[in-house]
């Protein structure tokens, strides 16, 4: 009799700590969910500023069609990304695209000194930051999310209930570097 209830006593802790592991995975998934959600909003907020600033910049220099079409070719691959790595690859060929149309409007007077330009880029300053603290925040999230769904006990309940690891967002290359100094 006292070995069932000492059994039945392991099994009970066993099922009560599952479900406190399987509880505290969802609210972790849900963190990195909801992060992400704030990356792919200020990525949006950036991408809705670009038609202004192409619109601004054509203004004062029209011949420069190719540049203003790249731009919005990148755009809208950009727009069609789903996973954060495919973010990151969007987001920094939108930078490669954008650099040339800062060169052109660092050339041209009138929109240095036109107030509608100052406040585009300021805008495209602020929603940068945003991404950078949204990413942080986003891979802090992921990386408690993985490392509690990679660590035993913890991984037979995620295994049990479909938790899987989630990818970073990292700019193409950061990945690769990160690799090399975990080897280090």
């Amino acid at each position: 009799m006292g070995a069932a209830v000492f059994l039945g006593a392991v099994v009970v802790i066993i099922l009560v700590w599952g479900a406190f592991t399987r509880r505290r995975l969802a609210y972790l998934r849900g963190k990195a969910e909801g992060a992400w959600a704030e990356i792919d909003a200020q990525l949006h907020r950036r991408w809705d500023l670009v038609p202004a600033l192409v619109e601004a910049v054509s203004a004062c220099t029209p011949n420069e069609t190719a540049v203003f079409d790249r731009v919005e070719a990148v755009k809208a691959r950009a727009l069609d990304a789903t996973s954060p790595p495919e973010h990151a690859a969007a987001a920094a060929a939108l930078n490669n695209a954008l650099f040339p149309l800062f060169a052109i409007a660092e050339e041209c007077e009138a929109l240095r000194a036109s107030e509608r330009f100052a406040g585009i880029r300021r805008s495209l300053e602020e929603a940068e930051d945003a991404i950078q603290r949204a990413k942080r925040v986003h891979n802090a999230a992921v990386h408690e999310l993985n490392a509690g769904i990679g660590s035993f006990p913890r991984s037979l309940v995620a295994g049990l209930f479909g938790f899987r690891p989630r990818r970073y967002y990292a700019l193409p290359g950061d990945e690769e570097r990160q690799a090399a100094r975990a080897q280090l």
